[in-house]
C-alpha cells in the first residue's frame, strides 16, 4: 500500500468531534508537539468546528464508520490492502477557497507548519460546464512515514479574479479590492506555523495556540453579507461569490474515507439525506478500485446575515457547504492515466448514445471490463498500476536464461516478489469539478469566446512560493525505490516492460 498505516495514530474521530484516547488528537500538556502530532491535532480541531457547524456531517462520520467496520469484518485482512482500518477511520481531507495569489501564499505558509505541502495543480475551469473560476492545488504530507501518522490533506482553490470568461474589468477591480482588504489569517498565527517549520514543531503551549488561531480562521464567519455584491457574484459564479462575496474563508467541505462508498451511498440514501446524483470517478466493479471515487450529500441552507443596500441587516440562507465522502483506490502510472482519460471519454461517447435512463456509472463499468485487468497483478505487470514490491520467496527466483533478469510476472506468480498497492493520495479535476457542480443552484454565466487565463502546475507554484510537487513523481519514486531494494535482495535484474492487456489474460469480462 502506499504507506504503513499505524494504527489509529492519526487521532480517531468520535461522531460527536470528541477524540478517543490514547488518538493523536489529545492535547500535550507539555514539551515538544511534532508536526505530524500538530496535524492530527488540526484534523480533528477542524473536524470539531465543522460538525457544530453542519451537523449533517456526524451523521455523514457516524455512517462512514459503520460502513468500514462492516466491510471489514465481511472481507477480513483484503479490507485493509488499501489502508489499516486505523488510518481509514482517522483520514480526512478538507476543503477551502481563496481569492487571490496573496491569500493563496499564506495558506502556504500556514499548512506547512502542519507538514502539508503542495501536491498536484487541478484547473476546475474546464472540467466542469458550470462556472468554477479556479485553479487549485492539495496540501498534504509527502513522505511515506508521515501520510501513515497522518494522511490529512486540504484541497486549496483559488480565484482566478484576471479570466475574462467569467470577470469583466470592473468586477475584477472590485474583486481584488474585496479581498485585498480581509484578514484570513492572522500575523501570530503565520509566525506559529513558520517556527514550526523551522523547529519541527512547537512547544505544547505554543503548539495549542497555533491549533486555536488556524482553526478559528476556517470557522463560518458571522458578519453581514453585502446582498448586492453577492449577488452579481453569484449570478456568474455561486463558488466566486462564495470566494469573494463573504468576509473570510471557511471549511467547504470536510470528507471522511469510506472502503465502500456504493455502501455508503445507499446508507445516507435510507436515512432520507439527499445524495447528488451519482458517485464521481471510476466506477464500481469487480475489479481493482483504481484512483479515486467520491459523492457527497446536497449542499444544505445555511443561515446568514446580509446588509441589504439601504443598510439593514437581514436574515438569510445561502447552500454552499456539503458532506463529502471519499473512496480511495490504487495510484495509476502516467499510461495508466492516461488510459483512464481514455476511458473517461468513452463512456461519454457511449453515454450520449445510450438508451434513455442509462447511467454513467452503468457505462463506464462495461468500458472498464472492456479495457482493464481484473487483478492487482494484470495492473502490475501492464505497467498500469504502481505497486510497492517486496520479497516473498527468495527461493522462487530463476533469472531468464543468458539475460540475468526475470519478468515481473514470473516473479509476482511465483511468489517471489509481492505486490502491496500505492494508495492514490490525490484528486481528479473532473471528480471535483462535478461534485462542485452538483451543489451549484445553478450554472452561472461564461464567456468562452474570451481568453482564459494561463496556468499551469509551474505558474502556481510562483503563486504558492514553493515548488508544487508532481504526484506522478512521488508514486513512480515509492516504486522505484522498493524496486530497487528487491533486485539488491533477489540478486537479479527486474524486467518491469509492460506487457499488453491482450496477453495478461486479466482483462476478459467476468
Amino acid at each position: 500500500m502506499g504507506s504503513s498505516p499505524s494504527t489509529g495514530s492519526g487521532g480517531v474521530e468520535t461522531g460527536s468531534g470528541r477524540v478517543e484516547p490514547g488518538s493523536g488528537g489529545v492535547k500535550t500538556g507539555s514539551g515538544h508537539v511534532e508536526q505530524w502530532e500538530l496535524r492530527a491535532r488540526f484534523a480533528v480541531s477542524l473536524a470539531t468546528l465543522y460538525g457544530e457547524e453542519v451537523p449533517a456531517y456526524t451523521t455523514l462520520v457516524d455512517v462512514s464508520r459503520a460502513v468500514n467496520e462492516d466491510f471489514v469484518a465481511a472481507h477480513g485482512a483484503d479490507a485493509e490492502r488499501l489502508g489499516s482500518i486505523g488510518r481509514v477511520t482517522a483520514e480526512r481531507h478538507g476543503a477551502i477557497r481563496v481569492g487571490s495569489p496573496t491569500e493563496m501564499a499564506q495558506v502556504a505558509r500556514l499548512f506547512a507548519g502542519f507538514g502539508m505541502h503542495p501536491v498536484g495543480f487541478y484547473d476546475l475551469r474546464d472540467a466542469s460546464s458550470s462556472s468554477v473560476p479556479v485553479v487549485s492545488t492539495a496540501f498534504r504530507p509527502v513522505a511515506t512515514d508521515e501520510l501513515a501518522r497522518n494522511p490529512f490533506r486540504v484541497f486549496t482553490s483559488m480565484l482566478v479574479t484576471d479570466d475574462r470568461r467569467f470577470f469583466d474589468a470592473a468586477t475584477q477591480e472590485r474583486l481584488e479590492a474585496f479581498v485585498a482588504a480581509r484578514e484570513l489569517f492572522s500575523p501570530e498565527a503565520l509566525a506559529l506555523a513558520d517556527r514550526a517549520v523551522a523547529e519541527g514543531g512547537l512547544p505544547a503551549a505554543d503548539a495549542d495556540r497555533l491549533l486555536e488561531l488556524a482553526t478559528a480562521s476556517f470557522a463560518l464567519s458571522t458578519e453581514p453579507i453585502e446582498r448586492a455584491w453577492y449577488d452579481h457574484l453569484e449570478a456568474i459564479s455561486a463558488v466566486a461569490a462564495d470566494i469573494g462575496g463573504v468576509p473570510a474563508t471557511h471549511i467547504n467541505h470536510l470528507t471522511p474515507r469510506v472502503l465502500d462508498i456504493d455502501d455508503l451511498y445507499a446508507r445516507m440514501t435510507a436515512r432520507g439525506i439527499t445524495m447528488i446524483a451519482e458517485i464521481q470517478g471510476p466506477p464500481g466493479w469487480e475489479g481493482p478500485d483504481v484512483l479515486l471515487r467520491q459523492t457527497s450529500f446536497k449542499a444544505l441552507a445555511e443561515p446568514r446575515t446580509f446588509r441589504e443596500a439601504d443598510g439593514s441587516v437581514t436574515t438569510g440562507e445561502l447552500r454552499v457547504r456539503f458532506g463529502e465522502v471519499e473512496q480511495r483506490g490504487i495510484a495509476l502510472t502516467v499510461a495508466g492515466r492516461d488510459l483512464y482519460d481514455d476511458l473517461t471519454i468513452e463512456v461519454d461517447r457511449r453515454l450520449a448514445d445510450a438508451p434513455r435512463g442509462t447511467t454513467r456509472v452503468e457505462v463506464a463499468a462495461e468500458v472498464w471490463r472492456e479495457n482493464l485487468p481484473v487483478t492487482e497483478t494484470g495492473l502490475a505487470v501492464a505497467g498500469l498500476g504502481l505497486f510497492r514490491f517486496r520479497v516473498g520467496d527468495p527461493a522462487a527466483v530463476r533469472p531468464s536464461t543468458g539475460s540475468g533478469s526475470v519478468p515481473l510476472a514470473e516473479l509476482l506468480d511465483s511468489g517471489a516478489l509481492v505486490a502491496e498497492p500505492i494508495v492514490y493520495e490525490d484528486f481528479l479535476p473532473r471528480s471535483a469539478a462535478g461534485i462542485f457542480q452538483s451543489n451549484l443552484t445553478d450554472e452561472g454565466s461564461r464567456d468562452d469566446e474570451q481568453l482564459g487565463t494561463p496556468y499551469d502546475l509551474e505558474r502556481l507554484s510562483e503563486v504558492v512560493g514553493i515548488a508544487i510537487a508532481d504526484p506522478n513523481d512521488l508514486y513512480a519514486a515509492q516504486q522505484a525505490a522498493s524496486l530497487a531494494e528487491a533486485e539488491a535482495a533477489l540478486g537479479s535484474r527486474i524486467d518491469t516492460t509492460p506487457v499488453p492487456l491482450s496477453q495478461t489474460q486479466e482483462n476478459a469480462p467476468a
